[in-house]
């Protein structure tokens, strides 16, 4: 049985200097840059979320049904 902490894959398209700027950082760590983009973009989510710019979740389609039929 899976639980709720499946990864994700997704294609981020970005300008050429900043991917180079990735793959430098991630080299410097010994690292994948694959990996060290979705650690930045976890910090970056983590940080908004902090920072109160993160919205209130959603209540999923299920719960919402469930609801609207009570």
């Amino acid at each position: 049985m899976m639980n709720g902490n499946v990864s994700k894959r997704f294609t981020v398209t970005l300008p050429d200097s900043v991917f180079e700027d990735l793959e430098v950082l991630a080299d410097a760590q010994g690292r994948p840059t694959a990996n060290l983009a979705a650690f930045l973009i976890e910090i970056g989510i983590r940080q908004a979320k902090e920072g109160g710019e993160f919205p209130e979740k959603q209540k999923s389609s299920k719960a919402k049904k469930a609801k609207e039929d009570t």
